[in-house]
């Protein structure tokens, strides 16, 4: 029981080379510990040819750290943070699709708009689609509202996140660059004053 209380929600950000497979053994490695995913979303990143995955699932931060090691030493995967959900800013879609005839018979729509932050994606006589962005309680409770009214169907998506105190994997990359030997020629201030270095 008192492993349970130690464990919360986190995210993984991994910038990633796009290689075929590497998916597969992304996954690979929380399934060999057993680790369930509450949410799994890859994107382009803000640097050309870099991908992002964002991992989030519910465990102790030891474990998480484990895991980070672990991807870290995959070939692709260039870096990777784990977060708690006070240091990200997240967001999830959702799309909710409801008969248009009971809808406009029974709800203030231009309420159930303001109220959940929500907009009409599409108006057809037999269903109208709503899409709202927010936190997942956000989210679940439109579900129960139109859950009233004849919810035909329901999506939602995977979280995105962007770390609150990060300066961008540009200037991760730059620092690298800057770290790692360049492929410029540094010119040797001893170079033709050998009679001046070499002689006592």
């Amino acid at each position: 029981m008192e492993a349970n209380q130690d464990k919360k929600e986190f995210n993984i950000t991994v910038y990633t080379e796009n290689q075929v497979g590497l998916l597969n053994r992304i996954a690979i490695i929380f399934s060999r510990r057993k680790l369930n995913l509450d949410s799994l979303n890859t994107s382009p990143s803000e640097v050309e040819s870099i991908h992002r995955f964002n991992i989030v699932l519910t465990e102790t931060e030891d474990v998480i750290r484990k895991v980070a090691r672990q991807l870290e030493k995959q070939v692709e995967v260039l870096k990777v943070y784990f977060n708690a959900n006070e240091d990200i800013i997240w967001q999830e879609l959702a799309l909710y699709k409801v008969p248009t005839e009971i809808i406009a018979e029974k709800v203030s729509v231009e309420r159930l708009l303001r109220q959940y932050g929500a907009r009409v994606v599409v108006i057809r006589s037999d269903y109208t689609v709503f899409e709202t962005t927010g936190h997942r309680e956000e989210t679940d409770a439109l579900v129960e509202v139109l859950q009233q009214y004849g919810l035909i169907e329901f999506v939602r998506s995977a979280r995105v996140a962007i770390i609150k105190a990060s300066d961008g994997f540009h200037a991760k990359l730059r620092e690298f660059e800057r770290l790692e030997p360049g492929e410029h020629a540094v010119e040797n201030e001893y170079l033709n004053k050998g009679e001046k270095v070499f002689t006592m």
